[in-house]
């Protein structure tokens, strides 16, 4: 039988889940922001952050690679990751506005208990170690700095140091944010804004004066061609579900099914990388995150505190409508940001190999994944405005790359300090006995460990497709297993009327099903290449 925990009185709230994590204080329920279209950006919060770092390396990398061999016809997977990860987005984020903690924490309070599920976290979580994000945004920068020339192998290898030292570079800068502005939420926040209307705009003149309707028409109805598969015969897809019609059984290319499982893996966040957004749902203040506190940047914010345990309310009559009024706020968050910037954030590089590439392109040159693009945006904007703006384009389409990579790495990082840091500050019982105030201390503890072991796997595997490789193939797995654990934690740990209700639920199932799919048919394509 399921346990169904039952409202507390007020004295006492309620104590589910395992009793080595602490009881959650209680508290009142605050009124939602009352939305107005006049005012659409005074509501943006996690999912703005969120979106830009979305705009990373699965759109940058292998979403091109993808459409400039197969065109738009397969980006279908890729509208399957996002849906998923906008039902999973909202569902962590229920979890928070009725406790105040992250999800993470939330994962910790589930039977058998934190000792358990560290071990189970910490093997999912290896993938987001690997900065392939900084590796990968040393090419473009590399290229500009020397005047941009073609990523040839010879060119790499000649300049194999001075690229690993500019990923050590941009890696190091990336940690910044972290360091000044107060919460560090708005420190990441004001960066991923600029990150948006840069890289979106810049992307968007491209599109709009350079490219051809055709060119639109293929990405965006290839975002609905569900069920088109490469074959492994060159660039030809077939369509799984008409094959079958047929009486025919399909064959794949398993090569191309390891790039299209690093396509899913990376589009929108990816493995955990979404969890933040219930980290920031906390920090923005929303729901009961606003009697918690927030983690506080190292220099500024020196009156910012984080409570060791969280906070809920009782569903009374009073509070189950201003309820109502933040998970519609969270979805209105995740539907008019998080998932346009994914796709848009998607289609608009797509659009530069689609349009700009020849199709059928081989960019199996590790180098090209970061870069492709730019020399076929020179020659275009070259013959319609001249050489010089032909090389202005260039330029900027190399800089483009480097600002969509970067920025990236910034809420990376932070995502994967900031979940483990959370989840031991409630859950170790020698660092509840620490000042809510120290809260700090702990995370740039943290942090400095995480950035001396990332910088040296930057100096050990320079390699950016190696790195994308190897955080791809635990990224599916660990999303889906993610989505059904945080479906046991919102049915088990949460009040009856605040549970997610029959659809989420089996949305919830079937999106772990499909990334464990993909995560599946990756890992075979993965090791067939070790062979």
């Amino acid at each position: 039988m399921a346990h169904h925990p039952a409202a507390a009185p007020e004295s006492q709230a309620p104590w589910p889940g395992s009793h080595e994590m602490p009881r959650w204080s209680l508290g009142e329920l605050g009124a939602a922001p009352r939305f107005e279209w006049s005012k659409l950006w005074q509501y943006l919060g996690p999912g703005l952050l969120m979106g830009g770092a979305a705009i990373g390396g699965g759109e940058w990398l292998t979403g091109p690679q993808v459409t400039a061999k197969f065109g738009g016809s397969l980006l279908w997977l890729a509208t399957m990751s996002i849906l998923g990860q906008i039902l999973y987005n909202i569902e962590i984020s229920r979890y928070t506005l009725y406790t105040g903690e992250p999800i993470f924490t939330g994962k910790f309070r589930t039977q058998p208990g934190p000792r358990f599920w560290v071990w189970v976290y910490l093997l999912l979580d290896i993938g987001t170690a690997f900065p392939y994000l900084a590796a990968s945004a040393a090419i473009p920068l590399l290229l500009v700095l020397k005047g941009g020339p073609e990523p040839t192998p010879e060119l790499m290898t000649a300049n194999a140091t001075t690229l690993r030292m500019l990923s050590l570079f941009i890696f190091a800068a990336a940690l910044l944010p972290m360091v000044f502005g107060g919460k560090i939420y708005n420190s990441l926040k004001a960066v991923m804004t600029f990150k948006i209307v840069t890289v979106m705009g810049f992307l968007l003149i491209l599109a709009l004066f350079f490219s051809h309707g055709s060119t639109w028409v293929e990405i965006f109805t290839g975002f609905f061609k569900f069920g088109n598969i490469p074959t492994g015969n060159g660039n030809e897809v077939v369509n799984l579900f008409s094959t079958l019609l047929d009486g025919k059984l399909p064959t794949l290319g398993i090569k191309e099914i390891g790039l299209l499982s690093a396509l899913v893996a990376i589009s929108g966040q990816g493995g955990l990388t979404n969890t933040p957004i219930s980290n920031y749902t906390r920090d923005q203040g929303w729901g009961m995150g606003a009697h918690v506190g927030a983690i506080p940047s190292l220099v500024g914010g020196n009156d910012i505190t984080l409570s060791h345990e969280g906070t809920v309310f009782v569903p009374t009559e009073q509070s189950l409508p201003r309820w109502r009024a933040w998970v519609g706020h969270v979805v209105r968050d995740q539907f008019l940001v998080w998932g346009p910037a994914c796709f848009f954030g998607l289609a608009l590089p797509s659009m530069l190999s689609i349009e700009f590439l020849q199709k059928g392109v081989d960019l199996s040159n590790k180098w090209m994944g970061p870069v492709a693009t730019s020399n076929g945006v020179g020659q275009a904007v070259g013959a319609a405005l001249g050489p010089a703006a032909g090389t202005v384009f260039r330029f900027l389409t190399l800089f483009c790359g480097f600002l969509v990579l970067a920025p990236s790495m910034a809420s990376t990082i932070d995502g994967f300090v900031r979940r483990w840091v959370d989840v031991f500050w409630t859950s170790s019982k020698r660092l509840r006995e620490v000042d809510a105030s120290k809260i700090r201390v702990l995370y740039f503890a943290v942090l400095g460990v995480y950035a001396v072991v990332s910088l040296c796997m930057l100096a050990w595997i320079a390699e950016p497709a190696k790195l994308l490789q190897i955080a791809g193939f635990v990224y599916n797995f660990a999303l889906g297993f993610s989505c059904w654990h945080v479906l046991a934690i919102n049915t088990r740990l949460m009040p009856e009327p605040l549970r997610p209700g029959w659809l989420s639920r089996l949305g919830l199932i079937l999106v772990g099903i499909y990334f464990w799919i993909v995560g599946i048919l990756g890992a075979i394509s993965t090791i067939s290449t070790w062979k």
